[in-house]
């Protein structure tokens, strides 16, 4: 008789991966050991993963007019989606490293709390992420980060929309694209028109705008002095509203739980960030942090996805054994163990090259090449792993009921936030025309393997002679791959040793066919399907 698997939760997805233990430790955050036990207990309760389903079951919804006629632009989500935020808030993923130290973990902490609760549900992150990110931009006008500071700072979360200044707590977010330029922001058409004091009034539009319940926004506008960044709060001192007018949600294939809006400004007020005609460079600083947090999205659902699978084909019985001991299965199973290690490694490595970029030369350089690679790689293979894994389950994956339905139309949307293929291919290239010691720095590190494996030694020389001859953007995708895969190839051996042989193998040798599954028969398929057991 055919026996059916069980549900995975209640679950620890802290203490049941010890690939990410061992990447906490590494990159300087052992001291959270036992309280990254505690939150991942809690996310991984039959509560909070009821809250995941229900925020995503009942989308958010657009309220234009209140009952009278008048303008009020807000967003009502399902009480589920207001409980995972408090959740996120209280934990402090959106500002507790703030409040570190470059080198004391507390970003590596941050990041590793983000990838717990991101596999429960991600929607809810894009505001602690753009939350986790806006002070370094805001810091670039002292006043208005000594202003909003301490309301970021705080670990309560307050979803009432009033005048920031009488709120326990407040989320930021941001608009950059427009329907007109897209990724091409340099085409934005916004204006804003200089008051005083910092103040402008803008006009104009932003085509995507994500988590449109945030208390205030970073925007790019065209000023006097060309492309510029301002500070948009919805409600304005005093508790008059800000004319920021939602003209509608978009109506998306997945991220249900998270709105995102068509905002127009109609003579809106906004707070100068920076100085004119600097905006690009202004809320690169945002966009830095939020990129990692993207990558570390990409890793999760993986992450999320091959722990369904793994608990199902070992709990599932078919033809008189469970499916875990199919030889074809491990070869399934193993492939995407594979890919998933590999992505919370590199994940774990940016959290800690960013907490220590500031203070160390070698980490800024690093971070520079390393960040856009990882942002390119796992994205796009975050798809393939989630489909694997969903077939896996079978037919129950293809349904609601699981959670893999909406992992995998989460995962293509990582791909497009905070530049999409083209987009983040491209600056590879120009890290690496612009910053030598990028390219340096991150060949110094993939080095650190070499010796260990005689592939990943002649696939590290070609990468050199590749990264010498790096000036036609035709091949900036191909480069990317390669970028990944030596990295993910060193990171293993250096590592996790009982994945290396098969990774090297078949990501740097071509021992493997064009889907998931198709591992070299000797490697030690067995060993590393079962270290997917959640």
């Amino acid at each position: 008789m055919e026996v059916m698997s069980t549900p995975l939760e209640p679950y620890n997805p802290y203490t049941s991966d010890p690939v990410l233990q061992r990447a906490v430790a590494r990159e300087g955050a052992g001291d959270a050991d036992d309280a990254l036990a505690t939150f991942g207990a809690r996310v991984g309760s039959e509560e909070v993963v009821g809250w995941g389903f229900d925020a995503n079951r009942f989308s958010p919804e657009l309220v234009t007019h209140d009952r009278f006629g008048e303008r009020i632009d807000e967003i009502r989500y399902h009480p589920s989606y207001h409980r995972m935020l408090d959740l996120s808030v209280e934990a402090g993923i959106h500002a507790s490293h703030y409040d570190g130290t470059p080198g004391d973990g507390s970003y590596v902490a941050r990041t590793a709390r983000m990838h717990l609760v991101s596999q429960i549900e991600v929607g809810h992150c894009c505001p602690t992420s753009m939350t986790g990110a806006v002070l370094p931009a805001l810091e670039t006008q002292p006043e208005l980060a000594q202003e909003w500071g301490p309301r970021i700072r705080t670990r309560t979360y307050d979803p009432r929309l009033v005048d920031p200044a009488t709120k326990a707590g407040v989320l930021l977010g941001m608009g950059l694209t427009e329907k007109q330029g897209g990724s091409d922001v340099r085409a934005n058409t916004s204006s804003a028109v200089a008051v005083s004091g910092g103040e402008y009034r803008l006009t104009g539009h932003k085509w995507f705008t994500s988590a449109p319940m945030c208390d205030a926004f970073l925007v790019l506008a065209q000023a006097a002095g060309g492309l510029s960044c301002f500070l948009v709060p919805r409600i304005l001192p005093g508790g008059g509203r800000n004319p920021l007018h939602f003209m509608r949600l978009k109506d998306k294939l997945g991220n249900r739980s998270n709105a995102s809006g068509e905002l127009e400004f109609n003579n809106a007020a906004g707070w100068l960030v920076g100085d004119e005609g600097r905006g690009i460079n202004v809320i690169m600083h945002m966009v830095n942090g939020t990129r990692i947090d993207v990558t570390n999205w990409s890793a999760a659902l993986m992450r999320q996805a091959v722990s369904q699978a793994a608990w199902h084909v070992r709990e599932r019985e078919a033809f008189g054994a469970p499916l875990i001991d199919k030889p074809l299965m491990q070869n399934v199973l193993a492939d995407l163990e594979l890919e998933t290690e590999v992505a919370t490694m590199m994940v774990l490595r940016l959290a800690g090259a960013h907490e220590r970029a500031a203070t160390d030369d070698h980490e800024a350089g690093f971070l520079r090449l390393a960040s856009a690679v990882g942002k390119y790689w796992l994205t796009k293979r975050s798809s393939a792993v989630v489909r694997e894994a969903l077939e896996c389950v079978g037919g129950n994956g293809y349904v609601e009921e699981s959670i893999l339905p909406r992992l995998y139309r989460e995962a293509p949307l990582n791909a497009i936030w905070e530049g999409a293929g083209n987009v983040i291919a491209l600056d590879i290239l120009r890290a690496l025309q612009r910053t030598p010691a990028a390219a340096e720095a991150f060949v110094a590190e993939l080095s650190e393997a070499s010796g260990s494996d005689r592939i990943f030694d002649r696939e590290l020389d070609r990468l050199k002679q590749a990264l010498s001859d790096s000036t036609d953007e035709r091949d900036a995708r191909r480069l990317a791959e390669q970028l990944a895969t030596c990295w993910g190839a060193s990171l293993a051996l250096r590592h996790e040793p009982a994945i290396a042989d098969a990774y090297v193998r078949s990501r740097l040798d071509g021992d493997h066919g064009a889907e998931l599954g198709s591992l070299p028969s000797d490697v030690d398929l067995a060993t590393i399907a079962h270290r997917a057991l959640p």
